[in-house]
Formats: C-alpha cells, structure tokens, sequence
C-alpha cells in the first residue's frame, strides 16, 4: 500500500552552477540509449561460488522476441570459463529479477502483462527444467525465506486460498509440492522467520492498529506481543544468534526510527542499538555465517551505513579504496559470505559490477552496466534544500544540463510516486535524458515521503492536493526565485502518486506549468479507492486516515476539491497520458476519466494505451514509444 509505484546545497544556492556551465555541451545521446536493456548484468554468485547467473536479452519461446533471460557460467575461481548457457526463454515480459538457491536452483518471479500476480519459478541450473511453484491463476505469490540451511525447500506466501490474505507454505523447489506451514486468518499483513526458517511473528492489522504475534516454536499458538497504532513502527528484522531476541527498526517514543533490540519476556523494553540523528534508519543486515549484527543502512542526502562488525566495516573500506567514489551494493553472496557480487555506482553512471573474493581482498570485473553512456556527458546529481511556505524544510536533489549557465532554463519538475516513498542520491535515466535534452530537473521529497521521520511522515495525512502539493510548487518558485527557471518553460511530470501531482498541479495551478505529462497516475480519489488490490484491503481503514474516508462529509469534500478528474474544467497545460491496461495499482478508469473529461471541453490529450503493461511500462517497445512521444511533447511546449 504504502507504494503506489531509496552535504547538502544551503537554500537558495547552485553550487554546482559555475562547473555545469564549464563543462562542454554534450552531443544529444540517442534516447533509446537511455532506455534501452543492458547487454548483460544482473549478475548472481550461486551459492557455492561455482556458478555465475547473468541476465542479457535473448529469444524467448516465440523465437521472435527478445527479453532479459537469464544465463549460467561456470566459474574458475573468480573468472567465468566456457559457454554460458541460457536457461530461460521469456519472450513475453522481461525477467525482472532473480536468486540463486543454493548451487542448482534458480528463483525468479514473474506476472502476465503487469496484473502483479507474481508466480514463483524455479529453473534446474544443470538441465534448464523450468517448474512454476505456484501454478494458480489471479494469484500473488512471493519468496518469504530462501531457506539457506535447507537445500530441497524455501518458503512461499501467496493468496490462493484468500486474495485478500497470504498464507505461508514450505514448497520444495524441484518437485512443487507444497506443505501449509502457517495459515491467515484473515488480518495478517507481514510474517517472520528465525534463522533456522521457523514462522516465528506475524503483524496482523485491524487496519489502524497492528498486533505483533509471537510464538517461541511453530508448534505453538501466535499470541499477542505488542499493539500499536499503525502510526508507530515496529518492523521485525531478524532474531539474534540464539533465536530467543529479535532486532527491529522502531519509532516508539521516539521520531525517528533506530534499530532496537526487543525480548519477548519484556516487550515495551526495548535495547537501543543504533539510531541516526537526521532520519529513519532503512534496515539491518546480519551475517548468517559470524552469527552477527553486520550494519545498518540510512539514506539522508545520499546512502550511508553504519557498522557493528569489524569484518564487514573491513571489507566496506576495502572496497571504497579500490572504488573511489561510488556507492557499493552487496547484490549476491555465497553461502559461505566468502564472495560477492558488489554494485558500484554514482549519480552519473550505472557503473559497473564486479566479483569480490573477500579472503583475497581481489575484485574481478564482471561488466560495465552501460558502457555507451559516457560518465563526463551525464550532469551531476546535486542534493539541495527549500523551504516550503509554512517553514518545513524539504529536501531534494537538482540536475543541471552541462554546458548550459543556470540561468533562465526549460525545466522539468519531477515529483515521486508513492507517495510514502523517497527519492534518492545515484544514477536516474529519465533524469539524465531530460538533462542531455537541456533540461533542468527538480525532484523533492515533499511531506509524507519516508525516511525523514515520523512528524514529516504524518504532515502529509489527509494532505493529497493541499499542503504535499503546495511543497511541490514551492520547489517550483524556489527554481523561479533563483533565476534557475525560466518561469514560462517549466512543465511538471510524475509517474503514479507522481502522475496525481502532476494533474493536482494542472489543476491547482494552472498558470505555473507550460506542460505535463501524467503516467499511470490517479485522478479520482473516490475511484481510486474504490478499485485497489483485494490484498491490500487490510489497509483500507489506514488509507481512509492517511488520504480521506469517502463517507465523511468533511473528508468527502477535501476529496471533491483535489480530485483532478472532477475539477478537470480548471486544466487548461497541454497533458500527455500514459497508462498500462492491466494496472492493478491505478486502474486504467483513472487515466480514462481525465482523458474523457478534457477531451469533453474540446482539449486535445495525447493518451498512451499499452494493453500487456500494467503500473508502469516494463517492455522495451513500450518504453521507447512513451519516452518519445514525451520528448516530443516537451520539446513543443518547452523549446530547449
């Protein structure tokens, strides 16, 4: 639910004006370049350091067409030998992501034209044999424990028995065969396991209020741990060594959330562990092989962590001196934690990945990630700060085109779906398209998005249109005010809680905007709330304090008021729509209701339909048609 779609400037400076204008203009890439599929990437170590999994694109079963598939290599030591081999043949969505199960199986999930009924698929690394795990029409199914202690089984969630409800089943991976292991009785929204696969905790909801269950062993009955209102944050991370304490991420009594330690004897007691000053804490990692707390990861302009275990703060520091100035992402580990696939990356490039053997303290190259995109011809990510009209500090980030004074720019405002969500510091193609084509692009982390605590989390309750709106033209007049933008060349561009920004913004402020262009975004908060997921219908209660209950008379009205599809009389920007058919977030009503409403008024929209794409455009052809149709329409309204 709470994802319809991870040194800062002083307020009112460019630092980075006088080098972005330094720096020669680019030549205008190819936007395809910027869309594209990689040629290869999404590299997995197997489990036992013997196997390579890459994804590239590569003919699927209709021999026609090419998606992200996913290939295996065998490994010498750290350097891959002989033929890879393709063990996948999707042809009709790309392959989205997958893992490694041991040193034989592999994990992947996939949907059918973006309806978010995920199936869970296991590929046999030796013999390419392809089994479905859950086989089972119109339902969500994903991974809840990979088991790494038991090489036949993980651990399955999915809501064949209730959609509006997962259950959690022991599958095992070669045969398919399924084992209830604990079932929903309706209210649960989240379930954990201890270190040895046990269903431990559940959080179930009455939709304002979650319950943390507790059970010492799966032969006993779930009983109450602790109630808060949905308000207070309880996450459960992992248990400790002796699986008899747990570590959480928690907000009780405090407005940030830091990582804590709780006993179950003694639950309002909680250990503090670890808490940053300046923002919520995203998560813990825990190191399955030194049975220890390993860091935690935070993000306050751009991603930082903190460390408990000397090994790993070692091998961090080991690795951002052989990788200077780049963040670095553990994507893959052996089970023996002695290799890893490491990420690394900026705000200007996709970087690179790498295979690091950390007894050797070596890194191998594995590939670039998209090496046709030049690192000098990206534009810089700069992190800034504003002031919104009530005195709340938003922050953001700022990408200046190169080559170009910051003075008097076309300019692109960028707000985040969500919307309880981020932006974040690091490489963003849409943002660096928009900055070769001349464009200056402003996004910002308006009340409500997370990460910043929870007054700033709570300011955006019942604010869809109201007070999250006005941060965003704030930010608008902010780019004004600097003489960054040129006030009659700023359009506004969001995609799903961002696409509602974007049609609020036409509607609220008709005059500020030279164009928009609203993806897969909501335009009517009655419709909207009336068509989500049965899945999250645990939420709904939530969902009526965060954004409005449409039986209120008060909440109705507000409702009215910031409905972009009812007051659609007020937009008078050019708008580009584009919307994905079997979106099961914002239904494809949302974009037909703006569309028919302008359309009514004799104004001409340019409405983007893709029947096999659902809450965002996942395929190739789609993408390029949307990206350029967009740069054509901001080309005409904008004149870069």
């Amino acid at each position: 639910m709470a994802a319809l779609i991870a040194g800062c400037a002083a307020p009112g400076t460019t630092p980075m004006a006088a080098n972005t204008a330094a720096a020669p203009v680019p030549p205008q890439i190819p936007l395809r370049d910027f869309f594209r599929n990689i040629d290869r990437g999404y590299y997995r170590v197997s489990g036992d350091g013997r196997t390579l999994g890459f994804m590239q694109p590569a003919l699927g079963d209709d021999g026609k067409t090419k998606r992200l598939n996913i290939f295996v290599q065998p490994l010498d030591g750290s350097r891959p030998v002989g033929e890879p081999r393709q063990l996948t043949r999707e042809s009709a969505r790309d392959i989205s992501n997958y893992f490694w199960k041991g040193g034989d199986t592999l994990l992947y999930t996939k949907d059918f034209g973006g309806d978010e009924n995920f199936h869970v698929v296991a590929v046999d690394a030796a013999s390419g044999k392809i089994t479905d795990l859950t086989p089972f029409e119109n339902v969500r199914a994903a991974v809840l424990d990979d088991l790494p202690q038991d090489p036949q089984h993980v651990l399955v969630q999915h809501n064949q028995r209730d959609k509006r409800a997962f259950d959690v089943y022991r599958v095992n991976v070669k045969t398919g065969a399924q084992t209830l292991v604990a079932q929903n009785p309706g209210n649960i929204i989240g379930w954990q396991t201890d270190h040895t696969g046990a269903v431990r905790m559940g959080v179930a909801s009455d939709g304002v209020n979650n319950t943390l269950l507790y059970r010492a062993t799966e032969a006993e009955p779930f009983k109450p741990l602790l109630t808060t209102d949905f308000r207070t944050q309880v996450n459960p991370q992992f248990f400790d060594a002796a699986n008899a304490k747990f570590y959480a991420i928690s907000n009780r009594g405090r407005d940030k959330a830091a990582l804590v330690l709780i006993d179950p004897a003694k639950p309002d007691a909680e250990e503090l562990i670890y808490a940053h000053p300046k923002v919520d804490l995203d998560g813990a990692a825990w190191s399955r092989v030194r049975q220890t707390l390993a860091l935690a990861a935070y993000n306050v302009d751009k991603p930082g962590r903190h460390y408990f275990d000397a090994e790993t703060r070692r091998m961090f520091e080991r690795l951002e001196k052989q990788l200077p100035g780049n963040s670095l992402i553990l994507q893959s580990a052996t089970l023996a934690e002695d290799k890893y696939v490491v990420a690394a990356f900026n705000d200007r490039t996709q970087g690179a990945r790498y295979l690091y053997d950390a007894k050797a303290d070596t890194l191998a190259l594995l590939g670039e990630i998209s090496p046709w995109l030049k690192t000098e011809q990206m534009a810089a990510m700069q992190p800034i700060r504003y002031t919104a009209r009530d005195g709340l500090e938003i922050p953001g980030y700022l990408t200046l085109p190169l080559g170009r004074p910051a003075k008097n720019l076309p300019c692109v405002v960028n707000p985040h779906g969500g919307p309880w969500a981020r932006d974040g510091w690091g490489f963003n193609p849409e943002v660096q398209f928009l900055a070769n084509r001349g464009y200056c692009v402003l996004q910002m982390n308006f009340r409500g998005s997370t990460g910043f605590g929870r007054a700033f989390w709570e300011a955006s309750f019942k604010q869809w249109g109201l007070a999250m709106q006005d941060d965003i033209t704030d930010g608008v007049q902010w780019l004004i005010q600097q003489g960054i933008a040129d006030p009659k060349r700023i359009a506004i561009y969001g995609a799903s809680y961002g696409g509602y920004a974007t049609l609020s913004g036409v509607t609220k402020t008709p005059d500020l905007y030279a164009a928009a262009v609203n993806y897969v975004g909501v335009s009517n908060l009655f419709t909207f709330m009336n068509t989500i997921p049965p899945y999250w219908e645990p939420f709904r209660q939530q969902m009526y304090q965060m954004v409005g209950n449409p039986e209120d008379a008060a909440d109705k009205a507000r409702m009215t008021a910031t409905s972009p599809a009812l007051n659609a009389d007020k937009i008078k920007t050019p708008l580009l729509v584009a919307q994905g058919a079997r979106d099961p977030r914002v239904n494809k009503a949302e974009s037909d209701q703006i569309v028919a409403a302008l359309r009514a008024r004799g104004v001409d929209v340019e409405y983007i339909v893709k029947d096999n794409e659902g809450h965002g455009f996942a395929n190739e052809e789609n993408r390029f048609e949307f990206y350029g149709a967009m740069e054509r329409f901001l080309a005409k309204h904008l004149k870069p």
